[in-house]
């Protein structure tokens, strides 16, 4: 959707934005864009944004740093013409959340935890394994991101790094997450604010009740962690991922 002339308008529209307000520090103007590719401010955070890898990935960047510098009185060590874009990152939040109900947060003990790796694969974690996921912090497990040559090597890398991300214990959302880079919508860029509502839940509607938990169980890949070291993916009528798929059962 963002070509150069609509990523250029709306940069030199965020810069102006910030020079008006004398504001300084990191932080995010977002906009929406309409079909026409008219776009609307819709916020800005005054912070730095959770989706920092993906600036940080495309332009080799450091902003937590740059932060802490601006704060402590430094200058920036580089003007707006020196940066450039370098390929395509695109990040995934893993949240302790329940994409089959409604996103509502999950807790519970991480089980296991065991997380991608691999060039141009970068994981930021909050937690780790053996920690509990409550009710007291915001669930988010951690940020996956990724970085390639090109959008479809960065969906590429992603849809991999997501099926070698182990986590049980609680629910996640890496099914939404894994959904989201095999849809056709999202992968041409014509995809929208109504994703959720219009694509991801029909596709759950069109699953019949009684197969929603072992749908989800296969495209999770549970991990039992009462199996041996090798921790081989988890039949439905195992150990912990037996429990698992009859309470989902039951809540159906």
């Amino acid at each position: 959707l963002v070509d150069e002339e609509l990523r250029k308008s709306m940069a030199e529209t965020a810069i102006l934005i910030a020079k008006l307000c004398r504001y300084e520090g990191a932080g995010t103007v977002e906009f929406l864009v309409d079909k026409q590719k008219n776009f609307y401010f819709l916020e800005m955070n005054t912070r730095l944004q959770v989706e920092h890898p993906v600036t940080e990935l495309i332009t080799g960047l450091d902003l937590v740093a740059l932060q802490l510098d601006i704060a402590a009185g430094k200058k920036l060590p580089f003007s707006q013409t020196d940066l450039k874009i370098n390929g395509h990152a695109i990040e995934c939040r893993i949240y302790a959340e329940d994409p089959d109900n409604n996103f509502l947060p999950d807790t519970g003990l991480l089980n296991r935890h065991r997380v991608p790796g691999g060039p141009g694969v970068r994981m930021d974690a909050g937690i780790e394994e053996r920690q509990s996921v409550t009710i007291h912090y915001d669930p988010m497990i951690s940020k996956l991101s990724v970085h390639a040559a090109t959008r479809e090597q960065a969906i590429a890398k992603m849809i991999r790094a997501l099926d070698e991300y182990e986590i049980s214990g609680v629910r996640t959302t890496i099914p939404f997450c894994k959904f989201t880079m095999n849809e056709r919508s999202f992968a041409d860029g014509s995809y929208h604010t109504g994703f959720v509502k219009e694509i991801f839940e029909n596709r759950q509607k069109a699953i019949p009740p009684e197969l929603r938990p072992m749908a989800a169980l296969i495209s999770a890949i549970v991990y039992d962690t009462e199996e041996t070291e090798t921790h081989t993916p988890s039949a439905a009528g195992n150990g912990r991922a037996s429990r698992w798929w009859q309470q989902r059962k039951y809540r159906s």
